[in-house]
């Protein structure tokens, strides 16, 4: 007896984007790409006037980076007096400006390297109004940029609804089991694997028959009519080109070489498919590990270390293929910790903290406004004095040529860095 086969024809369409799943994350790739083509026709074009050959690449340090052991005030007495045992040492302190007392952590070199190439700007004093200290509830707010936070759409979801046009593309891609919120449009919705091997078509290891239909799905005519059945194939192809480019790209070798950590793969994928000018405008990668409530100094040693070399390594290698000059890199975490330090030789959730841009476009390397006092706190936390959304406003109006207005809701001044 022949074995059957699992559904019907009519099954496969009906149920089809249950196994059109390019990606192991089902809804970042699957449910958010074909929404996208249900409302809009296809994938994402830029809108004329908008420059498609920009780049902006997020990196989340997730958790609550230690800005005051990351950008170091130890020409401040205050410094020594709130971290006796986290307190990094002068002699150990890569100086950025002597006159204020500001260095860079010890691991941080890389990153001091490329300040003194003008490659780095530090934006210092980040935070906004009445932080919330809940990663949850202040990684909300970052990405949507909203200071009430909220489950809406992402600040870079809403700026690039702006250019999304029918077409060909991935506006966004997210290396990650899921895409951020940041990066959530009401049209556009972000691509999102963890590895480029995992982002093909998931229905081949169900059954043969179930891969057999999907490739007889590719070799005839799509159907005419708008219907789900003409949905279902452009949901196929589509998924299928994407894949293969996404793919193609990330198996190629670098031109030079990536610290074989975290950061360091997902940010040599993401040069590689830069690279192969995938029409994708926005790349999002992460870091994780920097709630550090206990034992601080090993831990934070060590991100400080994988962000540095990460940073550095994929700086080279858009120089090396000639592609520096249309990418800029943000690097933000969702808030400081405190002053001093707690019992446990560690830090709690706090306020104010740096944000990290990189590139060849940045119009004022090195430090960028004051550092926050160590003695006027709120409640023990660093005071802001430069909101997030004015360095997000900097990236949408200044570099990608979108209306920041939009994204955030209302209008904010620029910091000059872009």
């Amino acid at each position: 007896m022949s074995e059957q086969p699992p559904f019907t024809r009519r099954e496969f369409l009906n149920t089809g984007l249950a196994l059109m799943a390019a990606s192991a994350s089902v809804p970042a790739f699957l449910a958010h790409s074909s929404q996208a083509l249900a409302q809009s026709g296809g994938l994402q074009r830029n809108a004329p006037g908008v420059p498609s050959e920009r780049v902006l690449v997020v990196v989340q340090l997730s958790g609550g980076n230690d800005g005051l052991n990351t950008v170091i005030p130890f020409g401040d007495r205050a410094y020594h007096n709130a971290r006796p045992r986290l307190a990094i040492g002068e002699d150990d302190i890569l100086n950025l400006n002597h006159r204020d007392g500001l260095g860079l952590h010890p691991n941080l070199q890389p990153i001091h390297d490329l300040i003194g190439e003008g490659r780095c700007s530090i934006v210092q004093g980040v935070g906004y109004p009445n932080p919330n200290r809940s990663h949850f509830a202040s990684m909300d707010v970052w990405h949507t940029g909203d200071a009430l936070g909220g489950r809406g759409h992402g600040w870079i979801g809403k700026a690039m609804d702006q250019s999304a046009k029918p077409g060909d593309g991935m506006p966004v891609i997210s290396i990650g089991a899921e895409a951020p919120l940041a990066t959530q449009g009401q049209r556009v919705k972000p691509v999102a694997f963890e590895s480029s091997d995992l982002f093909r078509f998931a229905g081949r290891d169900l059954h043969p028959a179930v891969s057999e239909t999907y490739d007889r799905l590719q070799e005839q005519p799509p159907p005419a009519a708008d219907d789900n059945a003409a949905f279902i194939y452009r949901t196929a192809l589509n998924a299928q080109v994407a894949s293969a480019r996404v793919r193609d790209a990330v198996a190629g070798r670098a031109a030079t070489s990536f610290p074989r950590t975290g950061l360091g793969r997902q940010l040599e994928a993401v040069a590689k498919m830069i690279r192969a000018e995938l029409p994708t405008r926005v790349y999002y990668v992460a870091l994780g590990g920097f709630d550090t409530h206990a034992n601080q100094t090993q831990a934070h040693d060590r991100l400080m270390t994988e962000f540095g070399a990460a940073m550095q390594a994929f700086d080279r290698e858009l120089q090396a293929t000639g592609h520096a000059d249309r990418v800029v890199t943000l690097a933000f975490s969702e808030f400081g910790r405190r002053v001093a330090q707690n019992a446990s030789n560690g830090t709690d959730h706090g306020a104010a903290g740096p944000m990290f841009l990189f590139g060849s476009n940045l119009k004022a390397p090195g430090l960028v406004g004051k550092h926050p006092s160590l003695t006027k706190l709120d409640q023990g936390d660093l005071i802001f004095h430069t909101d997030f959304r004015q360095v997000y406003a900097e990236l949408l109006d200044g570099w990608m040529k979108l209306d920041a207005a939009a994204a955030l809701g209302r209008r904010y001044p620029r910091v000059g860095v872009i």
